[in-house]
């Protein structure tokens, strides 16, 4: 009986892993689309000099992002069931203003570094004094912006459709924001002014979707403090802790790479970096889609069906996972260099190397992407903080090594290090934590 009800979990999740994952990917598809077309807008106006500035500069803000802003919506998704399970909206509410709180402070803190980074290091980037101030203001939109709380709203109701509608705003705002910039002010002011307010749009969506998908289930808003969800939920700070810090190395290494590159070989070089990673991470967006999914159904499946439909939900995503990351490399090899011909123009080409080295790095992280939500909902989040903290270091030591001597190829070739790395510490760990499910994590 064990083993039926089991596997019947486990096909359930499975199936709402596809079905939301489908949603999150008929969003990004669109995006998909679009980006390919206000690249080409964007590299086509601004040529691969103009282009490596624009670059820094959403660098820049999206380092800085990815320093100080908390995945708060695991918070709302992993704390948020059981008050949701129980009918107590208002606890549920206090998680979430719990959540607020957090973001709000991030964007403050954001503020402060985004100064201090454009006045210390604006110079080295080439960035003008009037760059400056526009890449400062950029900085603080993208403060401003950060709809993690929301995201957690609609996920934790299961309305993945509504946060990929939400999400399409972005490049739908770049598309339009693109096409007015090229006729209006063709230079890196009008980008960033149309990249800042397609930002907003996104946010305000998130928020308006948010708001209406959770109704009265979300309780009153003036119920206690925000404050008191640290005690109501125990363990909430140091989950908060961890996946904030997870976030932040996992991410860091990839955004500081282009500042890197910049700093070493100057816009162009930094241009051609920044082009060949979003195209790569544009093949390869199924990886965070799945991720997003999977952390859900697994925390999910976890708390009511069990260790024997965890294991099974778990193998059934690295079979998924390990099929689209070949699937996805094949189209690398056939397709990347004329894709990125066809999109920006002969004078990107060079970039194509650096496509198909951080391709492969994002194919293996792919295959590897049921292993952090595994230990994340098994409470293991601080043993895979600290499988991030080795992956990050090698990743910026091996790119510290290679780039002086092999320029940008050097710098990509690191990304395959840190990749392989990662994908064998957490495959191990997440070995460990299914053939010993009663392991306690240590520290």
């Amino acid at each position: 009986m064990t083993s039926k009800r089991g596997s019947g979990g486990a096909q359930e999740g499975f199936a709402r892993i596809l079905a939301n994952t489908g949603w999150l990917l008929g969003g990004k598809g669109v995006g998909a689309v679009l980006s390919l077309a206000y690249l080409a807008i964007v590299t086509r106006t601004l040529g691969v000099a103009d282009f490596g500035r624009f670059a820094l500069v959403l660098s820049a803000a999206n380092v800085i992002k990815t320093l100080v802003s908390f995945d708060s919506w695991q918070i709302v998704v992993r704390y948020g069931q059981p008050h949701l399970a129980a009918g107590d909206g208002d606890a549920l509410n206090r998680v979430l203003r719990f959540c607020i709180l957090i973001d709000l402070g991030s964007a403050v803190a954001g503020g402060l570094i985004a100064a201090f980074i454009i006045l210390a290091f604006g110079p080295l980037m080439e960035l003008s004094a009037g760059m400056g101030w526009q890449a400062w203001i950029f900085c603080m939109v993208m403060m401003i912006t950060i709809r993690s709380s929301p995201t957690g709203v609609l996920r934790l109701f299961d309305r993945f459709d509504s946060g990929a509608f939400a999400e399409t705003m972005i490049p739908v705002g770049r598309m339009i924001g693109a096409g007015l910039a090229w006729v209006l002010t063709p230079d890196v002011t009008g980008f960033l002014i149309a990249w800042g307010a397609a930002e907003l749009l996104c946010a305000i969506s998130y928020w308006w979707l948010a708001l209406r998908v959770g109704g009265e289930r979300l309780g009153r808003w003036r119920s206690g403090r925000a404050l008191d969800a640290r005690r109501e939920n125990p363990g909430i700070v140091g989950f908060l802790t961890a996946t904030n810090l997870q976030t932040t190395l996992s991410s860091v290494g990839q955004q500081v790479a282009v500042l890197v590159v910049g700093l070493f070989v100057g816009p162009a070089g930094a241009g051609l970096y920044r082009l060949a990673n979003q195209l790569a991470n544009s093949l390869t967006k199924i990886s965070s889609l799945l991720s997003r999914s999977i952390f859900v159904e697994l925390s999910r499946t976890h708390s009511s069906h069990g260790h024997e439909a965890l294991g099974t939900l778990f193998r059934r995503t690295n079979r998924l996972a390990l099929i689209a990351g070949a699937v996805i490399i094949a189209l690398i090899l056939t397709i990347g260099h004329p894709l990125l011909g066809l999109i920006a123009g002969k004078a990107f080409l060079p970039a194509y190397p650096l496509l198909l080295l951080l391709g492969i790095a994002a194919c293996i992280d792919l295959v590897g992407v049921s292993y952090r939500p595994l230990l994340m909902a098994t409470d293991r989040a601080s043993l895979s903080l600290r499988i991030t903290l080795v992956s990050t270091a090698l990743l910026l030591g091996m790119q510290a090594a290679l780039l002086p001597i092999y320029g940008t190829v050097g710098a990509a070739s690191a990304n395959i290090v840190a990749a392989i790395a990662g994908f064998a510490m957490m495959g191990l760990a997440s070995r460990r934590v299914l053939t010993r499910p009663g392991m306690k994590e240590a520290g």
